[in-house]
């Protein structure tokens, strides 16, 4: 079996970590307008919309992870969100249902680790989107530089 598990596996990126500051790795963090998207939601691009579906399909829309979805063509899958949450909501929900809305809010980014793994992270409210820019790559430090002498108080 081949190593390394399933697409999720291991922890999701940080954008704060030291590994992470590699130039290759900031490049793929997008930051999203705190404010969300302004425009209108999309057409409904599935056959028919019950009320609450048409509810959550607005709502999803002014999110600013919608910024992403946008640029991404992924009405579909957020129509599929919005429908099956719609369903989950129900009492009686069946637990694989209940899966199925987890992974679409991860995949959508709807939540902490989806945010992670999407390499997506929201502005602060009042500053302005910026996408994928790299900030300046902190200074190289290397093993030697971390160490330092230690007086042991041994004499020799």
């Amino acid at each position: 079996m081949p190593k390394g598990g399933h697409a999720a596996s291991g922890p999701p990126p940080d954008p704060n970590s030291l590994r992470q500051q590699r130039a290759v790795n900031l490049a793929g963090w997008s930051t999203l307008p705190a404010e969300g998207r302004s425009e209108a939601p999309p057409e409904w691009p599935l056959v028919d919309v019950q009320p609450r579906e048409w509810d959550l399909w607005r709502e999803m829309w002014a999110k600013p992870q919608a910024v992403m979805w946008e640029r991404l063509g992924q009405e579909i899958e957020v129509a599929m969100f919005c429908r099956k949450l719609a369903e989950a909501e129900l009492p009686k929900a069946s637990v694989e249902l209940q899966k199925v809305v987890r992974q679409y809010l991860d995949s959508l980014g709807l939540s902490v680790q989806g945010m992670l793994r999407n390499r997506w992270k929201v502005a602060p409210a009042g500053e302005p989107e910026e996408q994928a820019e790299p900030p300046a790559a902190p200074p190289r430090r290397s093993a030697r530089g971390r160490m330092k002498v230690i007086d042991g108080g041994g004499g020799g």
